[in-house]
């Protein structure tokens, strides 16, 4: 009985593919309507793969991935065939690889889709990079070889970078060539080719906004791909010459110049300033990176290159004007009512890269930036936008990295890389509405006057933040005038969280901080009314709300009072870490790298059966 069970079943396994393939005049779209034909090249059926890589069924595939489809054909459809067509040429074969990668006819047929006038399709430029991204990596030396022929391939990649399947080819070049000493040769054709000189040239207000910003996100990704296979790649001969052309003095000036010499437009100040700030990175984490290697929780330092703070530090008081007069905006409509003059993007990117600085803790830096009284400025408009935490997150960063200064204020000397005591320079917390009304703040008459000092362990930002910034005065004048307005019936502040982490920070770093003894001196100095008032907010005000913020719904990380015995990298680097990681991928543009970033696959997309 069992037998005659077993036999009931019909076990051909034989497949459509394969039952297709018997037909004599079987047709290349034939087989792409069949939906296991994916999987069964996957598989290497030989008789699927024979077909598929004659002369004229490869020249048929790429012909689909490089040219628009017939636009009277139903829009469901259209792109279906294109879609199987560059994912047969992508699926790891080494049969077609070879063909493909060997053979110069199919890849000009290839090439040719460069020649095609802006813009691109988006949807068939992902194909084309795709489709050439995964011969970089498969048939390395054939397809550099054939390019580096294509006198003008590179400048045919900048001229379509607008679309952003063109800058993750260029990507590809940088991180797909093996092995070392020839992606060193890649590196170096780039360079000599004056591809970062090229993209710098891209960000300027008289390109259009796609190129200016794919510009840029080119740039900051070259920068950490760089900088990440020179950490990973200890016996590489050579440095990266494409990083060196982007870290030297020089490119820095053209990028400043193209964001403020001649006309100064938002976009351009807000890409150029993306720029500077990768530049500027010290640390990368698993949870703000954007390349497969990271993972959660593993970070990488990196040293700030001199260059780039001695190109930057002429052009300080450019971005001190940008806080001042940003490029002009319209009124915007908020939650709160209409603001008639928002903050913009361009002057929340200064107030990032004016943190960035003065994580550096560089003197020339420190010094240019007391002279603008750019840290009196920032707290103006951190006061000013109540409701704008972006802004406030980097006054916070701002104050916390001046806090944590070293006692000997840039230990390296004038022009080196700044000290290794620096927070994260990255963005702010979650987004919430700006409101109009400037906050109004009562110039205090108690201010203190500045102290002859003759103490080598003086810090002049730290100076500067409480005697020109009146840092204590402004909080304790902030708070009052909260009180008062929530004591009528009012809404609670949106910078009060923050003021209370500036508050809390000057408390940690008076009693147990590198420039405590500083920090005390400056609170016995003030008048003895405003000292009083200082005493009585920490002992009182600030520890009952610390106490209260202590209260934690989610069991992640608790607020500590301000009297508490805490280490000073725990008061506030880790906790802004973790802001700092969750601004970063709130506010990143989606980019070619939007499908590594969100997890799909091309098996996910193509297999549906199996999803199903």
């Amino acid at each position: 009985c069992p037998i005659t069970m077993f036999w009931k079943f019909d076990l051909n396994t034989t497949s459509h593919v394969d039952k297709l393939l018997d037909k004599e005049d079987v047709t290349l779209e034939e087989l792409m309507d069949e939906d296991d034909v994916l999987q069964e090249c996957k598989a290497q059926n030989r008789r699927l793969l024979d077909f598929l890589c004659q002369q004229h069924c490869m020249e048929q595939l790429v012909t689909l991935i490089t040219h628009e489809p017939p636009v009277d054909m139903d829009e469901k459809v259209r792109f279906k065939y294109p879609n199987t067509a560059c994912e047969l040429l992508t699926s790891d074969v080494p049969q077609i690889n070879d063909k493909l990668g060997g053979d110069e006819t199919l890849l000009n047929i290839l090439y040719d889709f460069l020649d095609h006038e802006p813009p691109l399709n988006p949807l068939l430029a992902s194909f084309f990079s795709k489709t050439i991204g995964n011969l970089i990596a498969r048939k390395t030396e054939q397809v550099i070889s054939f390019l580096r022929k294509k006198d003008k391939f590179l400048s045919l990649v900048l001229k379509h970078i607008d679309t952003s399947a063109m800058m993750d080819l260029l990507l590809r070049l940088i991180s797909c060539v093996e092995p070392a000493a020839l992606r060193q040769d890649v590196l170096n054709w780039l360079n000599e080719a004056r591809i970062i000189q090229r993209l710098v040239e891209l960000i300027h207000s008289s390109q259009d906004e796609d190129r200016q910003s794919n510009a840029s996100q080119t740039l900051c990704d070259i920068i950490r791909l760089s900088r990440d296979q020179s950490t990973q790649l200890q016996d590489v001969p050579e440095p990266d010459p494409l990083l060196t052309a982007l870290e030297s003095q020089e490119c820095v000036e053209q990028l400043l110049r193209n964001m403020f010499d001649g006309e100064q437009t938002e976009n351009c100040i807000v890409n150029g300033t993306q720029v500077l700030l990768t530049l500027l990175e010290t640390r990368r984490s698993g949870v703000e990176g954007l390349m497969d290697s990271y993972t959660q929780g593993f970070e990488r330092s990196y040293t700030v290159n001199s260059s780039i703070l001695q190109g930057i530090e002429p052009r300080l008081k450019d971005f001190h004007q940008l806080l001042l007069r940003p490029p002009k905006k319209s009124a915007i409509l908020t939650t709160l009512g209409v603001l008639e003059e928002p903050l913009g993007n361009a002057r929340l990117h200064g107030s990032r890269l004016i943190a960035a600085l003065l994580h550096t803790n560089t003197p020339s830096i420190n010094q240019e930036l007391c002279r603008l009284s750019t840290m009196d400025l920032l707290l103006d408009l951190f006061f000013k936008y109540t409701w704008n935490n972006f802004l406030h997150f980097q006054v916070e960063l701002s104050i916390a990295a001046i806090l944590s200064h070293s006692v000997h204020e840039g230990r390296p000397s004038p022009g080196e890389p700044g000290s290794k005591e620096e927070a994260p320079s990255g963005n702010a917390a979650p987004e919430s509405t700006e409101r109009a009304e400037p906050t109004e703040r009562a110039e205090p008459t108690e201010r203190a006057e500045p102290t002859e000092r003759a103490e080598p362990t003086e810090n002049i930002m730290v100076t500067h933040l409480f005697q020109k910034c009146c840092l204590v005065q402004r909080i304790l004048d902030a708070w009052e005038a909260n009180d008062k307005i929530q004591a009528e019936g009012g809404r609670r502040r949106g910078n009060m969280g923050h003021l209370t982490r500036i508050a809390n920070a000057v408390v940690h770093n008076m009693e147990k901080g590198p420039m405590q003894a500083q920090i005390s001196d400056f609170i016995k100095e003030l008048p003895e009314d405003c000292r009083g008032r200082w005493e009585s907010f920490v002992e009182e005000t600030l520890t009952e709300t610390n106490r209260r913020n202590t209260v934690d719904l989610v069991s992640t990380h608790h607020l500590h009072s301000s009297s508490e015995d805490e280490d000073i990298e725990s008061a506030f680097p880790n906790e802004l870490t973790l802001q700092q990681a969750f601004s970063e991928y709130q506010i990143q543009q989606m980019t070619a790298n939007f499908v590594d970033q969100f997890g799909f696959n091309d098996e996910e997309f193509a297999d549906q059966d199996d999803n199903i």
